[in-house]
C-alpha cells in the first residue's frame, strides 16, 4: 500500500502532495511500469484524507499518461512511462523556490511521445535549417492558441520566435535604436540589465497599486514603454482595465511604442483575463511578448513576440537576416503540443490545483 505522510506537504494542497508523491515513484522506479494503484477507496481509508483528492490525484496523472485507466479493473502505471535508472533512497521535497520546476516536469512524458513521432514521421527536420522568425508551424499555432485563450487576432507572419524573453529583449534594441525604454519601477531585473549593457537610456516610471501613476505616465517623453501588466515581478501589480487603456492612449498620443510583456498571464484563476494592451490597439503601437518559460517549463526556452505591422517592415529590412535561436525540431515539438491540446491540458491541470485546494478544506 502506498503510503505517504501528509504533515510533510508544507503549504501544499493535499491533492498536489499526493499527486507528486505518486509522480515521483513512478519515475523513479519505486512503483514499477504496470503495477496496479491501490483503489480510491482503499488508498483514502489508509491515508486517511478524503476519496474526492484521491480521485483528483488519479485523474492529474492519468492526464499526463503516468498511468491509465483498465475498466473492471482499476489504475495501472503506464507502460510508456520514462522511468530513471535509480530509485532516490529518500523523498524530500524540493524548497520553495525550486518547487515550479518539479512541478513543471509533468510535460515530459508528452513530450516524449511527440518528440519520438516526429522523428519517426519527419526525420528531416533534424539537419534543417531555422528561418528567420521561426517555423511556420510553431507560429501558426501560436496564432490560433492566442485567438482561442485570448481572443487576439495575430499575422502568423507578424510573429517572431525566439529562445526566451533576454534574447528578445535584444531584438527590441536593435529595432529601436538610439531610443529611449521607460520601464516599470520596481522591474523585472533582466529587463533593466539588457537595455542597460546595450546602452539604452532608460527611464523607471513608479508604479501605484494598479500600474504606472499617471503622473509619471503624463511626463514621460520615451519612446518606448515596457511593461508587464499582469502580475509585474517583484511588485506583483495587474493593471486594471482602465489603466490598459491609459497605457494605449499614452502611446497614441506620443507616437510612441509599448512592449506588452505578458509573462505569468495564462494563471489567471476563476474569471477571464484582461484584455491585452495588444487587443486595445488601433494603432500599431503594441509589441506582445511571452514565453513559454513559466507555463511549460524554464528548460522550455522558446518566447515569442507579435510585432505590429509597422515595426514588421523594419524587422524585415533589418533583422531578417537573423536565423531563429530555436531549433527547428524543438519548434516542431512545441507547435504539435499546442496542436493537441496538451499545452492547454497543461494549463488547465496548473490552474484545477487552486480550486482543489479550496475544495479540499471544505471537504476534510
Amino acid at each position: 500500500m502506498l503510503t505517504y505522510s501528509m504533515d510533510n506537504r508544507k503549504n501544499m494542497s493535499k491533492t498536489m502532495y499526493l499527486y507528486k508523491c505518486i509522480r515521483q515513484d513512478i519515475e523513479t522506479g519505486m512503483i514499477k511500469k504496470g503495477e496496479k494503484l491501490p483503489s480510491k477507496r482503499s488508498l483514502s481509508n489508509h491515508l486517511s484524507i478524503s476519496v474526492i483528492t484521491i480521485e483528483n490525484a488519479y485523474s492529474m496523472l492519468l492526464d499526463e499518461g503516468y498511468i491509465e485507466s483498465r475498466p473492471k479493473s482499476g489504475y495501472y502505471v503506464s507502460s510508456s512511462v520514462i522511468t530513471k535508472s535509480e530509485p532516490e533512497t529518500n523523498f524530500q521535497l524540493l524548497d520553495e523556490k525550486e518547487e515550479y520546476y518539479q512541478e513543471s516536469s509533468s510535460f515530459f512524458p508528452a513530450f516524449s511521445k511527440i518528440m519520438r513521432r516526429i522523428i519517426s514521421e519527419k526525420p528531416e527536420i533534424l539537419s534543417a535549417k531555422q528561418p528567420s522568425g521561426g517555423c511556420a508551424c510553431l507560429r501558426n499555432e501560436i496564432s490560433t492558441f492566442l485567438k482561442r485563450y485570448r481572443n487576439m487576432n495575430v499575422n502568423p507572419n507578424n510573429v517572431i520566435v525566439g529562445s526566451g524573453a533576454e534574447y528578445l529583449y535584444n531584438l527590441f534594441v536593435y529595432l529601436f535604436s538610439d531610443k529611449t525604454i521607460a520601464i516599470e519601477n520596481p522591474s523585472y531585473e533582466k529587463i533593466f540589465k539588457v537595455y542597460e549593457l546595450n546602452g539604452v537610456k532608460i527611464t523607471q516610471l513608479n508604479l501605484g497599486k494598479d500600474g504606472i501613476l499617471s503622473s509619471e505616465l503624463d511626463n514621460c517623453t520615451a519612446n518606448v514603454l515596457h511593461v508587464s501588466p499582469f502580475h509585474s515581478f517583484p511588485s506583483g501589480v495587474t493593471t486594471s482595465a482602465s489603466k490598459r487603456l491609459e497605457y494605449v492612449e499614452w502611446a497614441e498620443k506620443n507616437n510612441s511604442y509599448i512592449v506588452e510583456d505578458d509573462f505569468d498571464s495564462e494563471f489567471v484563476y476563476n474569471k477571464k483575463p484582461l484584455n491585452t494592451l495588444f487587443s486595445l490597439d488601433k494603432n500599431d503601437k503594441v509589441i506582445y511578448l511571452n514565453t513559454f518559460s513559466k507555463s511549460i517549463s524554464p528548460s522550455i526556452r522558446v518566447g515569442y513576440m507579435i510585432l505590429p505591422d509597422t515595426l514588421m517592415r523594419v524587422y524585415e529590412k533589418k533583422l531578417a537576416f537573423l536565423a531563429c535561436t530555436v531549433p527547428v525540431f524543438d519548434q516542431y515539438v512545441l507547435a504539435e503540443f499546442i496542436r493537441n491540446g496538451g499545452f492547454e491540458r497543461l494549463l488547465n491541470i496548473k490552474r484545477r490545483d487552486n480550486d482543489l485546494s479550496r475544495q479540499e478544506n471544505v471537504v476534510n
